[in-house]
């Protein structure tokens, strides 16, 4: 019996897994359209007929150039997912370029819906996530040019430019539309706002606090 229930759990831990990632597809490739004029939702992109796809459907040009890093928090993300390159649809997979000016930081965030893996160009960067409740873990590591890092699906991480110099970072990660939680824009740029009151009680603060930062602008670097 004891064996039987192992085997019952290794076979739901699997199927768990199955169930986390994006939909395998059931045919060679399925480019993505925009959005028919039918009242019809679909859990991601309606498919272009095949007879009319071509190579331009599976192909984005641009991730050799920098991104403008001129902004609060001195870094640029630039996606190429389902929105940019149409033939990831179905595919389960998408990519970014993140350039940080020095000191520039990738804000602590989430993707709901993905794993992301990290890899350096150039420069330095201290990067981390924290673990789920209750252990609240924090790993971090700095990582050199050629370094990877991995970023586990629906953990909190950042990355932090820590050099004098430019950096540039690719990633890859595990959906066609990983999603993007950045949290203090989440938290304190919500709209319509969070309530003060909910705030001011969660993190233990005057509502002044919360107030005044509410009040701020809160920037988008995707």
């Amino acid at each position: 019996m004891g064996a039987q229930m192992l085997a019952v759990v290794a076979l739901l831990a699997l199927l768990s897994q199955a169930l986390a990632s994006d939909p395998s597809p059931l045919q060679d490739f399925c480019v993505a359209i925009k959005d028919t004029d039918y009242p019809v939702f679909v859990n991601g992109k309606f498919c272009k007929n095949p007879n009319y796809t071509t190579a331009d459907d599976f192909f984005f040009s641009g991730l050799d150039k920098p991104g403008n890093t001129s902004n609060p928090v001195g870094s640029k993300v630039t996606p190429v997912n389902v929105m940019q390159l149409p033939g990831l649809n179905t595919l389960g997979i998408s990519l970014v370029r993140i350039d940080y000016a020095p000191y520039g930081l990738n804000p602590p965030h989430t993707h709901p819906r993905a794993t992301e893996v990290l890899v350096v160009l150039e420069g330095r960067l201290y990067v981390g996530f924290v673990t789920s409740n209750p252990d609240n873990r924090l790993f971090t590591k700095v990582l050199n040019k050629g370094d990877v890092f991995v970023f586990p699906e629906g953990l909190i991480h950042f990355q932090f430019n820590v050099g004098h110099t430019n950096a540039v970072a690719f990633a890859g990660l595990s959906s066609q539309n990983p999603g993007t939680i950045t949290i203090a824009n989440a938290v304190f740029g919500a709209k319509p706002p969070i309530k003060d009151d909910v705030l001011a009680k969660a993190f233990q603060v005057d509502k002044k606090v919360i107030d005044y930062l509410q009040a701020q602008f809160w920037m988008d670097n995707n």
